[in-house]
């Protein structure tokens, strides 16, 4: 299935231990779409809030689409998220268990133009995890470093 990966949330990854993911739609605004197609969003500080068995993405920026005429969308408002109901309920239990949260991962366009969000099921990652894969990083980039000059 084809993709068209449009924002990632690099800083999630980072901060977090990736359990489980799901994919949901996003209700959008015409504009938000146009927007989100120009790549002009940020999932940056954006979370996954359950109120009432809906599912909404909290945070999110949509900056103002570049061509629109007087009205434009809150750039930062709530957005419903799509899920099927047994999705909702599974989140909803990962979520009750104490030091979980659910971040967006990323959002694109799937193969038939919906917009979707990629939702992480996440546990924090503590100070020392963060330095260990910092590390691991470096060390990956220093070994590929050196087998790139010995094969020029």
């Amino acid at each position: 299935m084809e993709t068209n990966i449009v924002v990632t949330n690099r800083k999630a990854r980072h901060e977090y231990h990736i359990l489980e993911t799901f994919d949901a739609g996003v209700e959008l605004l015409g504009t938000e779409v146009k927007s989100l197609r120009e790549g002009r969003a940020n999932l940056q500080e954006s979370y996954i809030h359950i109120r009432r068995g809906e599912v909404f993405l909290v945070g999110a920026h949509f900056s103002p689409y570049s061509h629109q005429g007087y009205v434009s969308h809150d750039p930062i408002r709530s957005r419903k998220l799509l899920l099927h109901a047994k999705e909702i309920n599974s989140i909803q239990k990962q979520l009750d268990i104490k030091g979980r949260t659910a971040v967006p991962l990323k959002m694109y366009f799937n193969s038939r133009g919906w917009a979707k969000v990629q939702i992480g099921l996440a546990k924090g990652k503590k100070h020392y995890d963060k330095k260990a894969a910092k590390k691991e990083l470096d060390i990956r980039r220093e070994t590929d470093k050196e087998i790139k000059e010995q094969y020029k």
